[in-house]
């Protein structure tokens, strides 16, 4: 029995817009520390690699640099935090479902591979009632490895049980570029989520405009992408 083929979704910017939720979390640190919080508009500088990542560049653009202890603690703080409200202020970007829905008739399968802890990726999509779409879903602390590893894409679509010769990564950022292409895996991306340059520039196979053009793009890849040995 041949193995099916496989669309895997980055989560933060890509399928949900998170960053109010995420950006009120890191505030909360902020204000704590004695720093003023930050306005939504910098989530698109800010997140993207990761919670570490995140709150180092919050007290880096807020004037307060950490040093790796005090970075660990507020790491662990914030992960307690997020978990206790994650989605309140989050939403699917429109026209996801219906992808999802048009994806799965054609026999595609599904799956998520973020770099977001795996326990607030799965409060996530509970909360949105979609986890049960996806064959996999797999956070940054699924595997020993993680985005821009290209083992990370490569063990979620092996945990689909998909082949990873049809498979394509949908994401919004460098580093879901970077992974898919270490991995030799076509990328389709969005233009709305967290990236500090235009997603044009870093060259993805697609970008589209919304979700209601991921099927087509997809189909587009497969037929423009020669198939892996």
């Amino acid at each position: 029995m041949s193995l099916p083929p496989i669309v895997v979704f980055d989560l933060d910017g890509t399928l949900a817009e998170t960053a109010p939720d995420i950006m009120r979390t890191l505030n909360v640190i902020l204000v704590r520390e004695g720093l003023p919080g930050l306005p939504l508009e910098r989530a698109r500088e800010l997140v993207g690699a990761g919670a570490r990542a995140l709150i180092e560049r919050g007290f880096r653009v807020s004037g307060k640099p950490l040093d790796d202890e005090t970075l660990e603690r507020l790491f662990e703080d914030f992960l307690l935090i997020y978990a206790e409200d994650v989605a309140s202020n989050s939403y699917l970007y429109d026209g996801v479902l219906a992808a999802l829905d048009a994806l799965s008739a054609e026999g595609y399968a599904l799956a998520v591979c973020t770099n977001k802890p795996i326990l607030h990726t799965r409060l996530i999509l509970d909360h949105f009632q979609i986890t049960d779409r996806f064959a996999a879903v797999a956070g940054r602390d699924s595997f020993a490895f993680h985005k821009p590893d290209p083992r990370h894409l490569t063990l979620t679509i092996e945990a689909a049980k998909a082949d990873p010769a049809r498979a394509v990564m949908i994401g919004d950022s460098r580093t879901d570029i970077a992974t898919a292409r270490a991995a030799g895996i076509p990328t389709i991306c969005v233009p709305f989520g967290y990236t500090d340059v235009p997603i044009e520039t870093l060259e993805p196979d697609l970008v589209i405009q919304h979700f209601d053009a991921l099927p087509d793009a997809v189909r587009q890849v497969f037929d423009r992408v020669p198939i892996l040995s």
